[in-house]
């Protein structure tokens, strides 16, 4: 359909996160800033074909994925390339964004490169948001 938007469960869940205040506060904690890109993704995507979007904007940017396992929504913080970093071989086309995931996850910061890239870069995940528990008003104590 001409003009119209497709709207995936990610991106979905990224608009309710960035519609609260604690959500941008979450991820301003971890290196969002207001305006900066956020690359939409699927866990079987390829990290090379993340990182060609990520490639796009020039800058830092944060990607967001839903764990298929947990559905929770997860963010990596990625910074765009350094020739100051040491030079690490690229990542195989076969390799899925969830295993950079997985990795930042195990390891904190991670080294790596696209193929697209002649410097390596570092990637850093940021801690699943969970919300304020929902605290019950003094009424609804009595309506349960």
């Amino acid at each position: 359909m001409p003009g119209r938007i497709v709207r995936t469960k990610t991106a979905e869940r990224v608009s309710e996160l960035l519609g609260s205040r604690e959500g941008r506060k979450h991820l301003s904690e971890y290196g969002w800033a207001q305006g900066m890109p956020i690359v939409m993704t699927v866990s079987t995507e390829s990290v090379n074909d993340v990182m060609g979007l990520v490639s796009m904007h020039g800058r830092s940017v944060l990607v967001a994925m839903l764990d298929p396992r947990t559905d929770e929504l997860k963010f990596l913080y990625v910074a765009t390339p350094n020739p100051a970093l040491e030079t690490v071989g690229c990542e195989k086309d076969s390799t899925p964004i969830s295993d950079l995931f997985e990795r930042a996850e195990l390891q904190g910061l991670v080294t790596f490169r696209s193929k697209y890239w002649e410097c390596s870069t570092v990637t850093h995940p940021v801690p699943v948001f969970h919300g304020a528990p929902e605290v019950k008003s003094y009424a609804q104590h009595f309506n349960s």
